[in-house]
């Protein structure tokens, strides 16, 4: 099984490149003209967009082929004080270098909305400010003119009281979503409220991939053991995955008019991984990566997935990537069912 890695937002390595520089609506306020204060923001962000193109090309250089993009590249974008600011048209050349770069260098991408994008609420203002934040973060993408094999990743929501009728409100409120959200959408189990088993049928009801968070499954497991997650959970987490790659293939045949020369879409199941934090909350990620841990849930899964892409949330980013890689290279070298492929890749052989 092939597994590539991949890092969260900003780059420990990288000097001034952070992509998430912004400034508070206080401070906008503060500024008095309204049209200067929007043209700072435009500023900002294109230092933000500049910043992630070098973190890309940063990663590409380690062979690094996975990355998150940060949801803070426009500062106040949902703002509702700003609905009527456009930042795009001032944008346009920066997300465009990015896209281009993303899709030449072949590199898997993604975003992943902040808690606040929630589709179980009961309440009809949280609905539109979720849909307000799912329309900012698709336009980002459509901006770097970066197909639907490119996701946004969410979680179901809160229970509410009560998780049953919260699980049924996600189902019925994120089907009535226009297509352009839910087709650039994956589903996470998250650690405190719905585990793996519930997303995954969260998942198969709307229709789309789900993306299993190994951390969040070991605080939050449903009395889901990880040898069943492995031999009975994740051949349907792979499933998903598996139809959405036969309906992009499927479109892209579509509207290719069935000719020969149309290339096949790959979309591999994507999971997260991260460590506890020493101490009281074993929700929090540790700064570094448990090479075994990880190892072993690989191997067990290797059997039936030929490739996996693993997104990374450790605290220190791209520099935990490197010293699991590192890692990685000590357990090839005793023969534990590992070989690495280059800077940010592995093969794993089943156990």
């Amino acid at each position: 099984m092939l597994v590539r890695f991949g890092f969260v937002a900003m780059s420990m390595l990288l000097e001034n490149a952070s992509p998430s520089r912004t400034m508070t609506f206080a401070n906008f306020t503060k500024l008095g003209d309204r049209e200067a204060a929007l043209r700072k923001l435009e500023r900002i962000a294109e230092d933000n967009l500049r910043s992630t193109l070098r973190i890309l090309k940063h990663a590409k250089a380690s062979d690094i082929q996975m990355y998150r993009f940060s949801s803070k590249l426009i500062p106040l974008a949902t703002h509702q004080a700003v609905a009527d600011w456009d930042a795009y048209p001032a944008l346009r050349e920066a997300f465009r270098e990015i896209g281009l770069f993303v899709q030449n260098n072949r590199l898997r991408v993604s975003f992943h909305p902040d808690h606040f994008c929630v589709f179980s609420t009961p309440r009809p203002e949280v609905l539109e400010s979720s849909k307000r934040d799912m329309e900012y973060h698709v336009r980002m993408l459509e901006a770097m003119g970066l197909p639907e094999t490119v996701k946004c990743n969410i979680h179901i929501g809160g229970a509410y009281g009560d998780k049953m009728v919260a699980g049924a409100r996600f189902i019925r409120q994120f089907q009535a979503l226009p297509e352009r959200y839910r087709h650039r959408v994956t589903l996470e189990n998250d650690d405190k409220t719905f585990n793996a088993v519930e997303t995954l049928e969260a998942a198969q009801a709307v229709e789309v991939p789900m993306v299993l968070d190994v951390h969040h499954h070991q605080v939050n497991d449903g009395g889901v053991s990880l040898d069943k997650l492995c031999s009975s959970l994740w051949p349907q987490i792979a499933e998903t995955w598996r139809l959405e790659e036969q309906r992009l293939n499927s479109e892209a045949a579509n509207a290719a008019g069935g000719k020969d020369d149309t290339v096949e879409i790959s979309l591999p199941p994507k999971i997260h991984f991260s460590s506890p934090k020493e101490g009281p909350n074993p929700r929090s990620h540790a700064d570094y990566l448990n090479a075994g841990e990880l190892l072993l849930f690989l191997r067990k899964v290797a059997a039936v997935t030929p490739q996996l892409d693993c997104m990374l949330e450790a605290k220190l980013k791209d520099k935990a990537l490197l010293a699991l890689m590192d890692d990685f290279r000590i357990l090839a070298a005793k023969g534990e069912g590992v070989r690495i492929v280059d800077g940010g890749s592995i093969e794993v052989t089943e156990l």
